[in-house]
């Protein structure tokens, strides 16, 4: 059997995209709620607030690393994978990733160094600023990806002859029509991610009846926060699809397993989409609403599938259940949030088992839906590598054989399996070893303020000696 090389590489950048995905997503919340963690800390002096910055920093710190590690090999599939598109768009994509470099990944590399290393021998002032700097590298770097993927769904600020393009309009280019609403859906998804991570981490604890001050007031925060966002989410959801509609018609298309222009286009619960034959099997939908939510009309027109050659369609049954995945887990979000607005009556929320036991669940379920938007996301792309302009085969290096491709992609799962599960073993050590008991004195010098009865100046790890073999 003859290897394919375009699919085996399609394969292999979906894995590591999807792999690398996962951590950034979480981070980018993450190090927001640490700064203001250590925000609160140096206003109120409370070991609560220091005790869980410490623990979030710590994870933070390992989860960085990964998305780091992960994040890498992108850059070299382009050239290896991709060389005739990295060519074709180098003067576009090669300036935007250099800026993502230089502007974000540095600053967090450099002020992450003061955020672990920096307690006791900095002032806490710069320290909450290294903490500040961090959550802004995140974001910082978030805007030049997403401003390069989204260039290549909806491109503009460029002219492409002679197979390459030529950026004419900066401001075009790096706030393409997409780029808004992609960075606003992502931002989002950060903080709802790292809002039920937290959350069920906390549940967990108040379970095993472990610091429940600090834990309360963790969890109480994240629930607020996750009431307001979810549904926000929705909003933006709303919008981003909007804009999909008039630039990326094929793939709403596809979402919503529309296969001929209409009006009052129904929408879709169940359905087995059928692209041999270009219709659906076992349809199960409410009438009009499709048309209702794309267009605010109950009789608006949505395109089909059949506006576009076969060949030109993406694959539609991946596309219609990620959509459905991803939005699915989006509004039992909405509905656990709003659970626990009713329980904060008489401090239920932190007594019912039931609800502390769903949040554990909960706590995994953001990382599936940001892996099925960006299913939805970038296999509704295909089969274009930048839309409408250039495909994947026009793309794909033309050395590139399908054994090359099968043995790096191999390299990749192996590899990327290793580091998996070094990072979650080291996870799960951090969070059952939990806080530092909030009685512990750690006996490092504070530069600028007296000495407070438990300092985070030092990260404790599992081979630290005991206080008192420390002094």
């Amino acid at each position: 059997m003859e290897l394919d090389p375009l699919v085996l590489s399609r394969i292999q950048f979906a894995f590591v995209v999807s792999f690398h995905a996962i951590f950034p997503v979480f981070t980018i919340g993450l190090a927001s709620y640490i700064a203001l963690l250590h925000g609160l800390f140096y206003k109120t002096e409370n070991p609560a607030w220091e005790r869980l910055a410490v623990f979030w920093t710590k994870v933070f710190a390992v989860v960085f690393g990964m998305g780091v590690v992960s994040g890498i090999v992108m850059s070299f599939q382009f050239g290896t994978n991709w060389s005739n598109f990295s060519q074709a768009a180098a003067n576009f994509l090669g300036p935007v990733l250099s800026y993502e470099v230089v502007t974000a990944f540095f600053l967090e590399a450099a002020f992450l160094g003061v955020l672990l290393f920096g307690r006791g021998k900095v002032p806490q002032g710069v320290h909450l600023f290294a903490a500040i700097m961090v959550a802004i590298g995140t974001f910082i770097s978030t805007f030049w990806i997403l401003s390069a993927n989204s260039w290549m769904h909806t491109p503009a600020g460029v002219e492409f002859s002679d197979n390459s393009f030529y950026v004419v309009s900066w401001m075009e280019a790096i706030f393409n029509p997409s780029f808004p609403y992609r960075f606003g859906h992502m931002a989002l998804a950060s903080f709802i991610t790292g809002g039920f991570v937290v959350a069920g981490v906390s549940a967990w604890y108040l379970l095993k009846g472990r610091d429940l001050e600090a834990n309360k007031r963790a969890l109480s925060m994240c629930l607020w926060l996750l009431l307001f966002l979810t549904p926000a989410q929705a909003l933006m959801g709303d919008f981003h699809g909007i804009n999909t509609l008039e630039y990326q018609p094929t793939k709403v298309a596809a979402m919503e397993g529309n296969w001929e222009t209409r009006e009052g286009v129904p929408l879709l619960l169940f359905a087995l989409p059928d692209q041999e034959a270009q219709q659906n099997r076992f349809e199960i939908g409410i009438p009009k609403l499709a048309s209702l939510i794309l267009t605010h009309d109950l009789d608006g027109e949505v395109p089909g599938l059949n506006e576009v050659a076969a060949e030109e369609q993406p694959p539609v049954a991946l596309v219609f259940w990620s959509f459905r995945v991803m939005v699915g887990l989006g509004f039992l979000m909405i509905a656990v949030s709003l659970a626990g607005l009713v329980l904060r009556r008489g401090g239920r929320v932190y007594e019912h088992r039931a609800f502390l036991q769903l949040l554990r669940v909960m706590s995994v379920t953001p990382f599936i839906a940001v892996l099925a938007g960006w299913i939805t996301t970038e296999s509704g792309r295909a089969p274009w590598l930048v839309y409408g302009i250039m495909t994947h085969a026009e793309g794909l290096t033309p050395s590139l054989t399908g054994g090359m491709a099968l043995f790096t992609l191999l390299g990749y799962i192996a590899v990327y399996g290793v580091v998996f599960y070094a990072g979650v073993y080291y996870l799960t050590r951090v969070v059952r070893n939990g806080m530092v008991p909030k009685d512990e004195e750690l006996l490092v010098d504070d530069v600028e303020r007296p000495k407070r009865p438990w300092s985070a100046s030092h990260i404790p790890f599992d081979d630290d000696p005991a206080p008192a073999e420390r002094s």
